[in-house]
């Protein structure tokens, strides 16, 4: 799964490459949890905007917004046939940009938290859905969920799922409004190649949801 994640800047290349433009400096993040706003790349009226929408997607049919606090992830396997993201697949696609992300391993009784990144310190983009919600008091909101995919070798002795990290090559396909076939953007949701990237374990510290700063991404 993913449940946490690190965002320090997105690159003037990326940006370019996306062709996102006119976009304020984000403020670095090394904690981001579940239900906290995130800033997400997505596709409205044929153009790409970057917006900030909340971790845990709520369905547009939802009768409780709560339920987004169990659905931060959506598993690669089976998001074509979850009646909570088939739609959102189809229609509602999103790219999740960050700098890494934690995973814990259980070791006995054990939760040892490590970091992990690409190599280069790149960033990276997660594939992810989103979906609109209004209370009956006409309250909206945008919320987002993570794909993920089984591990790869590098992630194996941590955890057996990680998130979805699209190589380049997709992002276009994955923000395209005309591509909705499922058939072509399952393909897309693989483990990530272990050569590329790197992992850490780091201090306990990021247990607490409330702590953010750079020491937390420091190795031990």
């Amino acid at each position: 799964m993913c449940g946490r994640m690190v965002l320090i800047e997105l690159t003037a290349d990326l940006l370019k490459s996306l062709h996102l433009h006119d976009i304020q400096p984000l403020e670095p993040r090394y904690n981001i949890a579940p239900t906290q706003q995130v800033p997400v790349i997505r596709t409205i009226d044929n153009q790409r905007h970057l917006d900030h929408l909340k971790w845990g997607l709520i369905p547009s049919w939802a009768k409780d917004p709560s339920i987004g606090s169990k659905m931060i992830n959506a598993r690669a396997e089976t998001v074509q046939e979850k009646p909570s993201f088939r739609t959102a697949l189809k229609h509602r696609r999103c790219l999740v940009p960050v700098n890494g992300f934690y995973e814990w391993q259980h070791i006995e009784k054990q939760k040892i938290p490590y970091f992990v990144k690409l190599k280069g310190n790149d960033p990276m983009l997660f594939a992810g859905l989103w979906d609109h919600w209004k209370s009956p008091e006409g309250e909206l909101i945008e919320s987002f969920t993570i794909i993920t995919t089984s591990n790869n070798e590098l992630l194996e002795p941590i955890h057996n799922r990680m998130p979805v990290i699209l190589h380049p090559s997709a992002y276009d396909t994955w923000l395209d409004p005309s591509v909705t076939s499922p058939e072509d953007l399952t393909p897309l949701l693989q483990p990530y190649p272990s050569g590329w990237m790197e992992t850490y374990p780091v201090a306990h510290l990021v247990n607490i949801s409330s702590k953010d700063g750079p020491d937390l991404i420091k190795p031990v």
